[in-house]
């Protein structure tokens, strides 16, 4: 028996290695033609067969275990033409092939998108790519935004006009990991959270996990936003100067040998029009900007091999009088390096090291008759993260990685020029995670994940599951499914109004870490060619929330466990997305239904009770129409039932007693967000004409009307307590706007 085995192994092994001696693979990157940058999920296969691929993050594709044969590769990514071209291979062959594909724009004005199936076939449960294309076409209110353009998908909602906040899946923004350049950005909003700090003039890709996310993720309950800063172009210099009304735009980018490099910055351009308001108008800031930053250098010292730089810093600085004797200042920001270093240890091995460091502040103030208030918020985090790719073969991608760090929060508040609370935390942060994608038909896809988590203050240890599974009815029907566990160690005490008062606390003895379960079921489907219907339903709980307990007078003297007050919630809910993708016409059309849930002590004696953001209907409509190779109109409809707010019943006063120092009101609520604004809707329509500028380079002018119909949607109740009985005055967000925009391309 003993010789029957060493045979059998022998036997086998002999039959491997001759296997994978005879077996080929091809692999490489897929770039843009004009630019040289790489494109992250394009499509690659091999014609009348069942092998393909898609790029990863770094534009990186590899087909393995291929029999020796001439075929026809192909490669496809939305708003390129199809590449194809013959290879014979040898066996035991590894070819490597970069292949570079031209935009539709070079396509002798051919008024045509794309199909988009090949793409559709890569996308996983929960995960939608965002083109910087949308982003810029879409109407926008003075700027086109990231965030901004996030909130039109299904299960993203928007808390009001003035908040690029992300609320996915009945999560708050916390709960949404934000990464550039692999770097996590605390709090990226402009304008007092009026929209997001990504310049669309320096963004190659944004991919939007809403749910279910993979285990190379981790660290957030609900999701995750994965932004890449461009490289810049390879082939030649290229730059863009655009005008607008709120705050204008200037990037250029080039080659170096063996590399490139991008510089894109961005300013507010308001500060004439409130210095001329000035006099006439009151409670205009007497300070006002804002400004980005982005840059990046590539540099490849091999074929194997790549580095990369990159960087981002922002700022906000308002100061804003008001009464005769108040003032308020916000000052706040971002700031973020990372270094990366790319290695191909074989055509099968891939791997990615990134070397982080993030740097959040704000430094709100508040002044009133002489009395000053003043708060100190800063957050340094500095980590140092790898991955490893290993395709052994076409039915299975082994992935790990890991991620570990140094994170610092110091929070200070200052009255009256003394101290009267401060708090500083220093915790030690680290994850591995091992992933595994496994076809092991044409028809079955499934993806298994293990994370763990560790978090050095209240010395926390959790591990993390993660499942997906695909199974192709048809060839334009697949059935998906996911659960997912995940764990949060920080929270963010957020003002909508104002995104400059943001804080953010951490776990500590006494505070465990947040977690919940994710269970997702979908369909994604393509009835007709060039139109794709997604349908997804999904039910997540969030457990151990916490957050600053509201119902503490005064801080002093309590440990930091004591701050705070901890629950529960819950959320479900069902998306659909139809879209076209072809033609002049084409755009979607975006349903969601969802209910979120929290549960607090104190709070609606203790039961389930809406968030503010939670909303049952959300209904998004995006069009395209290319009226000519010059002219292109779109609009932009949402509609949304109305949000929760809690609703006063009542007013009391309590009588001046000998001992007092005044009467006080007191307002009588009923149950917590148990009442609902008036329902959202609002049309933007915008039209824009693309030209030249003096023969110099192209240049694009963009009309835009916001909220079209002028619907005043309510943002918020006040009362006026002066009257008898007391009156409410409701005040409501935007009006109708006009906004234009010039943008020039050399």
């Amino acid at each position: 028996m003993r010789s029957y085995i060493t045979l059998l192994f022998i036997t086998l092994f002999s039959a491997a290695v001759s296997h994978a001696q005879e077996s080929a693979s091809v692999s490489g990157y897929i770039k843009d033609a004009e630019s040289g940058e790489t494109l992250l999920g394009a499509n690659v296969a091999l014609a009348n067969t069942t092998r393909g691929a898609s790029t990863n993050n770094s534009g990186y594709y590899t087909i393995s275990d291929i029999a020796p044969g001439t075929y026809t590769i192909q490669a496809t990514y939305i708003g390129y033409r199809r590449y194809s071209k013959q290879i014979t291979l040898q066996p035991g062959q590894d070819l490597r092939l970069d292949i570079e594909l031209d935009s539709e724009a070079q396509q002798l004005e051919e008024l045509v998108v794309e199909s988009r199936q090949e793409q559709e076939e890569m996308k996983n449960i929960g995960t939608t790519q965002i083109q910087t294309k949308l982003i810029k076409e879409v109407p926008s209110v003075f700027e086109a935004d990231v965030f901004r353009s996030v909130q039109l998908l299904p299960g993203v909602k928007a808390a009001s006009d003035f908040s690029s906040g992300l609320y996915i899946r009945g999560g708050g923004p916390d709960q949404t990991l934000i990464l550039l350049d692999r770097t996590t950005v605390y709090n990226p909003t402009h304008f007092f959270g009026f929209f997001s700090t990504f310049n669309p003039d320096a963004i190659k890709d944004v991919k939007l996990y809403k749910g279910a996310y993979p285990a190379e993720y981790g660290g957030r309950l609900g999701s995750v936003l994965d932004i890449y800063n461009k490289d810049g172009n390879r082939k030649h210099y290229q730059g863009t100067v655009s005008l607008g009304m709120l705050a204008s735009r200037a990037s250029i980018e080039g080659p170096i040998p063996k590399g490139s490099w991008m510089l894109a910055v961005r300013r507010s351009t308001l500060e004439p029009l409130l210095a001329a308001l000035r006099p006439s108008v009151d409670n205009i800031p007497s300070l006002f900007y804002f400004f980005d930053v982005n840059g990046k250098m590539n540099y490849d010292p091999s074929r194997n091999d790549k580095l990369s730089l990159a960087l981002y810093t922002g700022q906000d600085r308002v100061n804003f009088p008001f009464a005769t004797d108040g003032d308020l200042g916000l000052n706040y920001g971002n700031q973020t390096l990372s270094s990366s270093w790319t290695h191909l240890f074989s055509n099968k091995v891939f791997s990615k090291f990134t070397a982080t460091g993030s740097r959040y502040f704000n430094f709100p103030s508040f002044e009133f008759a002489g009395t000053p208030i003043r708060r100190s918020n800063n957050i340094y985090d500095f980590s140092l993260k790898g991955d490893i790719q290993y395709i052994p073969n076409d039915h299975h991608t082994l992935e790990t990685g890991f991620w570990g760090g140094s994170l610092l929060l110091k929070y200070i508040n200052n009255f009256d020029n003394e101290e009267v609370f401060s708090s500083r935390t220093q915790t030690l942060y680290g994850s591995w995670y091992i992933q595994d994608t496994w076809k092991p038909d044409n028809k079955w896809k499934i993806i298994g994940g293990l994370r763990a988590n560790a978090f050095s203050e209240g010395q926390y240890l959790r591990l993390a599951p993660r499942i997906s599974l695909e199974y192709k009815v048809h060839p334009s029907v697949r059935l998906q499914a996911a659960y997912g566990r995940y764990d949060q160690f920080l929270t963010l005490i957020t003002n909508e109004a104002f995104s400059g008062f943001d804080l953010w606390l951490t776990t500590d003895n006494g505070v465990q870490p947040a977690w919940g379960d994710q269970f997702v079921a979908g369909a994604k489907t393509q009835p007709f060619d060039g139109f794709g219907l997604d349908v997804e339903t999904y039910y997540r709980t969030m457990e151990d929330l916490f957050e600053l307990d509201p119902f503490i007078p005064d801080p002093a003297g309590l440990s930091y466990s004591q701050l705070f007050r901890f629950g529960s919630g819950y959320a479900y809910g069902t998306e659909v997305k139809f879209e076209k993708n072809t033609g002049r016409l084409n755009g979607f059309i975006g349903y969601t239904y969802s209910v979120s849930r929290r549960q607090f002590p104190r709070f609606n004696q203790d039961r389930f009770y809406p968030p503010k953001y939670d909303r049952k209907h959300d209904v998004n409509v995006v069009v395209n129409y290319q009226l000519s190779s010059r002219w292109k109109v779109s609009a932009v409809f949402n509609y949304a039932t109305g949000q929760a707010y809690t609703k006063p019943l009542g007013r009391t006063q309590n009588f001046d007693l000998p001992f007092s120092s005044g009467s006080r009101d007191v307002l009588i609520v009923g149950k917590v967000n148990a009442a609902r604004l008036p329902a959202y809707h609002r049309l933007d329509l915008g039209m824009t004409r693309n030209g030249t500028f003096f023969g110099l380079g192209k240049a694009e002018w963009k009309f835009q009307i916001i909220n079209v119909y002028s619907r005043r949607n309510v943002w918020f109740y006040q009362y006026d307590f002066d009257k008898n009985p007391i009156e409410r005055q409701k005040v409501s967000m935007l009006p109708i706007i006009p906004a234009i925009s010039y943008t020039v391309n050399f």
